[in-house]
């Protein structure tokens, strides 16, 4: 119970943060006419195609006591960022990135740009026509992007292990906890464990295609 409530404590604060600093990214690249935007993009894909013990290595050297963002957390705090709840945040927003770009890149690409214009043509701000034309028409992509990035930062292995080890009530998530189960033979509670996370991200694939037909429907008949 211990290690499920650590993931999804993880989960939380790595979709509320993602949420913030997606949102900017996935309309810039959006709407920017930057040649150089696929460069940005790929960057922002990485981790889907990365191996996470690759990412979770590189992760762990910089926040090491001689990595730069250790050193700086170091000094800060007094102690680094590796094998801390902290480290993981960092690292799961990182690794969850693009699964909360990627979809609100394509909800927002699919706006119809004379809505944009004509708002800009009454004289609305840019931040006024985001709020009140881009963020609703969009909701179907932000509902997609939060349970997609809750999901995947929820069932989390290789980067957890590697940046956060296995210090129970500290970096032990639920997917490293089925691990050990396993490793001890204990394959009751890791079946247990197997099924609670299979019936969660059941849950919150039938809420994202419930939600997203709702909200279409309901903006067709508006």
């Amino acid at each position: 119970m211990q290690e499920l409530l650590l993931s999804f404590r993880l989960a939380f604060l790595v979709t509320a943060i993602l949420l913030v600093i997606a949102t900017p990214i996935a309309h810039w690249l959006a709407f920017s006419k930057f040649r150089a935007k696929f460069v940005i993009e790929a960057v922002v894909a990485l981790p889907l195609v990365l191996p996470p013990t690759v990412l979770g290595f590189y992760l762990l050297i910089a926040m090491g006591p001689r990595g730069p963002l250790g050193k700086l957390w170091l000094f800060l705090f007094g102690h680094t960022l590796a094998f801390t709840f902290t480290g993981l945040v960092f690292a799961s927003v990182l690794y969850s990135l693009p699964f909360c770009v990627q979809p609100l890149v394509a909800s927002f690409e699919r706006l119809d740009p004379k809505l944009l214009a004509a708002s800009r043509i009454l004289g609305a701000s840019s931040w006024r026509t985001f709020r009140r034309i881009t963020l609703p028409l969009s909701l179907p992509g932000i509902i997609t992007a939060i349970v997609l990035t809750f999901a995947h930062t929820l069932g989390e292995f290789g980067v957890v292990l590697m940046v956060g080890g296995n210090l129970p009530g500290a970096t032990r998530t639920v997917s490293i906890s089925i691990y050990d189960h396993v490793q001890s033979i204990d394959y009751v509670a890791a079946n247990w464990l197997s099924l609670t996370l299979l019936l969660i991200s059941f849950i919150l694939l039938a809420l994202v295609y419930g939600l997203n037909r709702r909200v279409g429907v309901r903006w067709l008949l508006n």
